[in-house]
């Protein structure tokens, strides 16, 4: 089936750039991505499944350059006045656009890197499957109120242009993402995987509930600087952010990013990568260039921003095959980061006081994993964090953010999580945070964490760093 829905979208592709060749002439450059989407969701509150949707559509992108001008236009009406309509208005709207005197030219004819393999079972997952691990969270639970989502993703694209390039490939994914509540206070758990099959509801849930039951009559603490340990779910809010403020290549032309390539940003123990086929994922991006692993941070220096073939001409580096539906407006921006480190400690030759052992439990404190407890195991007295949302930003350029802790906070005291502690307001700059000498720790096992975007996640490791600035509670 996979095969001949791919030949099927790349035929529309094809179909779509004869038409610009028809109606506007030979000389008008045209590009199409016609993408099918058949996402499933099954969603749970009150501990039972309250919603199960599934969609299956297909959407059409074209964008053509005609008459020195440039115009994008969009339909999901593929049938032949379907797409002689969408040319047509893509036209209209090219005409009425100012000259584009910066128009980058198309990707030429060239290999499309190997696309990784997909799972078959989890593109054509049954409701049935995802209910199951939504049973077995709810289960493990034990009682608690849980919530969430199980869902997959299945998508065939294909892309053609008037310079003779054309492409396609599949793409299959699944992810979960659900909490625990316990007296008011609750855990979360999460995870993107690229098999269905990889999604452990029950794992999940005793993850999510033991957090919970940890995370009851919290304490207040006031606010300052405190050593923290961010885990995985943390750092995925860090990741995003640098991937829509930092590692932008159109920002950083603008100079709004705090990205300086060349500089030692960051600490030493930290190496930043872009890597789309890492998991399963499109080989190609909007403008049908390759995907490939970006190094961004390597070793603590910032080597490089992402591109599409606009920035990437403006910066004479060419594309790093970041285009994307909001990279003419917004820039191009790498939405697949994988965090990675030393797994021990690596500040200042501290010496960690004695803890609990890995994978062990102290009475007031959440069970960890073994890479998060022996971060945890070398803090003097600090914070253990599970997740950040609300995030906003208050500088783009240096990334000062102010955001709230959730799903639990706890006071660690000689490397023991010894009780919960209130939700906090911070107010941090995030490359500060992570800057040199400023990571004392990254684990060695990261958790993949699901965005609410197909195709989105966060290679994210649980980080030790020296200090985080809280700024008040979660009321002010």
């Amino acid at each position: 089936m996979s095969n001949d829905v791919e030949r099927h979208v790349l035929d529309l592709a094809g179909r779509v750039v004869e038409l610009v060749r028809e109606l506007a002439g030979p000389a008008a450059e045209a590009e199409a991505v016609v993408t099918r989407t058949d996402l499933a969701l099954t969603r749970f509150a009150n501990s039972f499944v309250h919603q199960n949707v599934a969609e299956s559509g297909v959407a059409v992108r074209l964008r053509l350059h005609a008459e020195g001008r440039t115009a994008a236009g969009s339909g999901s009406v593929v049938t032949p006045d379907g797409l002689r309509a969408l040319v047509e208005r893509t036209l209209a709207a090219a005409r009425l656009c100012p000259p584009d005197p910066a128009w980058p030219g198309l990707t030429p004819p060239s290999p499309t890197p190997a696309a990784p393999a997909w799972d078959e079972a989890t593109a054509y997952a049954e409701p049935d499957e995802r209910a199951e691990r939504v049973r077995a969270f709810v289960a493990a639970v034990g009682g608690l109120e849980a919530a969430g989502y199980c869902r997959t993703a299945y998508l065939v694209s294909a892309f053609a242009n008037s310079a003779g390039h054309a492409t396609h490939g599949s793409a299959a994914e699944a992810a979960m993402d659900g909490i625990a509540r316990a007296g008011g206070a609750d855990g979360v758990a999460r995870l993107h995987a690229d098999r269905l099959a990889d999604v452990d509801g029950a794992a999940l849930g005793a993850t999510a509930a033991r957090k919970a039951r940890a995370a009851v009559d919290p304490v207040e603490l006031p606010p300052g600087r405190y050593e923290v340990v961010l885990e995985p779910a943390a750092v995925a809010d860090l990741l995003n952010n640098f991937s829509i403020w930092g590692f932008n290549g159109k920002r950083y032309a603008e100079r709004q990013s705090f990205a300086e390539p060349g500089a030692a940003q960051f600490d030493r123990s930290v190496t930043l990568v872009d890597d789309p086929l890492g998991g399963s994922g499109l080989p190609f991006d909007l403008e049908g260039a390759g995907r490939r692993a970006l190094t961004l941070v390597d070793a603590g220096t910032t080597v490089a921003v992402a591109h599409d073939r606009r920035s990437g001409a403006e910066a004479g580096t060419g594309s790093t095959g970041h285009a994307a539906p909001a990279a003419a407006t917004f820039g191009p921006m790498p939405r697949n980061l994988r965090l990675a480190g030393p797994a021990r400690p690596s500040g200042a030759g501290r010496v960690a006081p004695a803890g609990p052992a890995a994978g062990t439990e102290a009475p007031a404190g959440p069970v960890l994993d073994e890479a998060t407890a022996a971060l945890v195991a070398g803090m003097e007295r600090g914070l253990l964090v599970s997740d950040l949302w609300y995030t906003r930003v208050l500088d783009s350029k240096s990334l000062v953010i102010t955001g709230l802790t959730r799903n639990g906070v706890w006071l660690v005291e000689d490397g023991v999580p010894t009780r919960a502690v209130r939700d906090l307001r911070f107010t941090e700059s995030y490359p500060r945070a992570l800057g040199p000498d400023a990571v004392l720790g990254i684990g060695d096992r990261p958790v993949r964490q699901p965005d609410r975007v197909e195709g989105v996640w966060w290679d994210a490791p649980a980080l030790r760093l020296a200090a985080w600035n809280f700024t008040g509670g979660a009321s002010g």
